[in-house]
C-alpha cells in the first residue's frame, strides 16, 4: 500500500489552499464503518478525514478576506470575530500574548516550513469552523499554556503542524500540545508532528466533567508523528476517539500511548510503535475506559486496556498497515508543505 495522502499539496496555490483538500489514493486500503477492503476507488474529497468531515464539515476561511500577519499583534486582530477569513503566516512570530484567542471561521496557515509560533499558543473557545495548518507551535508557557487548545468548540481541523516544547523543565511547565475539553466536538488531528514534551494531548479534562463531556469529544487521530513523548498520545475521557495510522517512537521518554479512561471508547488501528512501555491502557481514574485494538505493531508495548464496543466509525478512511507506518509518516507529518 502506498502512502501518498497530501502528496498534491506541495503543488496547491495559496488561493487553493484555503478551500482544503484531502486525496485519497486508489489501490490503498479502504475502511468505512469499520470493514476494511483492498483495491478502494476513492479518488479524493473536500476537507478532511475524520470526525471534522462531519457536522455540516471544516472549512475554515474558505470565502472570506485573506490577510498575511507578521507579528502577533497583527495575528490577534486577524482571527478575532466570526466572519471568514484566511490568516497566511510566512515566518516564526514571537511575542508576550497569553493566548490567541480564535474566533469562528477561521483558517491559519503557514506558508511553509518557516512558519510557526513561538511562546504564545493558539485558544480556540466557543468558536465552529476552524483550520490550523503548516505550523510549528512552541515552548508555549503563557496563558492556558496548550500550544493549540480546544474548548466547547465544534470542527477544527488541525493538519501538517508541528507541536513540541522541551524536556528541560518540569512536566507541567507547560501544559499540553493539542488539547481538546469543555465539550468540544467533531475534531481532526492529521499528519502532525508531537515531539520533546512530556504530556501531549488530552480529550477531556477531568474524570468530574460528564454532563459537559458525555456524548461529546469525537476526535480523529491520522496519519501522526509522536516522538520523544512521554504520555497522553492521546489520554481519553468520556469521548469517542479514532487513533490510525500513528508513528510512536518514545526514545527515553515513552511511559503510555493511548490512555481511555471514564467510559471512553478509543478505535486504534494500524498504528507502529517503538520504545513505548504501555501502548493501550485504562489507568489512574475511578472508571475504566475502553479500546478496539487492531492491526497494530505495539513493539514491546501491551494492550491492557478493557475490549470497547467501537468497532467502525461513519466515514471513510485508509489503513496503511502498522509495516508501513513509519516510512509513510516519518517526515511527511509535520509542517512540511510548501506552498
Amino acid at each position: 500500500m502506498k502512502f501518498t495522502l497530501y502528496s498534491a499539496l506541495a503543488a496547491l496555490t495559496t488561493s487553493t489552499l484555503a478551500a482544503p483538500l484531502f486525496t485519497r489514493q486508489a489501490n490503498a486500503t479502504s475502511s468505512v464503518n469499520g470493514t476494511t477492503s483492498a483495491n478502494s476507488t476513492s479518488s479524493g474529497a473536500d476537507g478532511p478525514v475524520g470526525y471534522a468531515s462531519l457536522n455540516g464539515g471544516t472549512t475554515g476561511g474558505a470565502g472570506g478576506s485573506e490577510t498575511t500577519v507578521t507579528s502577533i499583534d497583527e495575528l490577534l486582530a486577524a482571527v478575532e470575530g466570526d466572519e471568514p477569513a484566511i490568516i497566511y503566516i510566512d515566518s516564526v512570530l514571537s511575542g508576550s500574548s497569553e493566548k490567541i484567542r480564535v474566533g469562528s471561521n477561521k483558517s491559519i496557515l503557514g506558508r511553509s516550513s518557516k512558519a510557526g509560533i513561538e511562546g504564545a499558543g493558539l485558544f480556540i473557545k466557543e468558536a465552529k469552523n476552524v483550520i490550523v495548518r503548516n505550523l510549528a507551535i512552541s515552548k508555549v508557557n503563557t496563558g492556558e499554556k496548550d500550544a493549540i487548545g480546544v474548548q466547547k468548540s465544534e470542527n477544527v481541523w488541525i493538519d501538517h503542524c508541528d507541536l513540541s516544547s522541551d524536556l528541560d523543565h518540569g512536566k507541567d511547565y507547560y501544559d499540553g500540545l493539542a488539547d481538546f475539553t469543555h465539550g468540544s466536538d467533531y475534531i481532526t488531528v492529521s499528519n502532525t508532528k508531537f515531539h520533546d514534551h512530556y504530556k501531549a494531548s488530552l480529550c477531556g479534562h477531568t474524570d468530574s466533567n460528564a454532563d459537559e463531556d458525555a456524548g461529546k469529544l469525537h476526535v480523529t487521530y491520522a496519519n501522526n508523528h509522536w516522538a520523544n513523548i512521554n504520555s497522553r498520545m492521546p489520554l481519553v475521557r468520556f469521548g469517542t476517539v479514532h487513533v490510525f495510522n500513528g508513528y510512536y517512537e518514545g526514545g527515553s521518554m515513552g511511559d503510555s500511548a493511548v490512555n481511555t479512561r471514564m467510559g471512553a471508547q478509543v478505535l486504534v488501528e494500524s498504528n507502529a510503535m517503538a520504545g513505548i512501555k504501555d501502548a493501550v491502557v485504562s489507568e489512574y481514574s475511578d472508571e475504566d475506559g475502553y479500546a478496539v485494538v487492531r492491526g497494530n505493531d505495539f513493539g514491546e508495548g501491551a494492550n491492557t486496556a478493557p475490549e470497547g464496543t467501537l468497532t467502525s466509525v461513519p466515514y471513510e478512511y485508509e489503513l496503511l498497515g502498522s509495516e508501513n507506518v513509519e516510512a509513510a509518516v516519518v517526515g511527511v507529518a509535520g509542517n512540511t508543505l510548501t506552498l
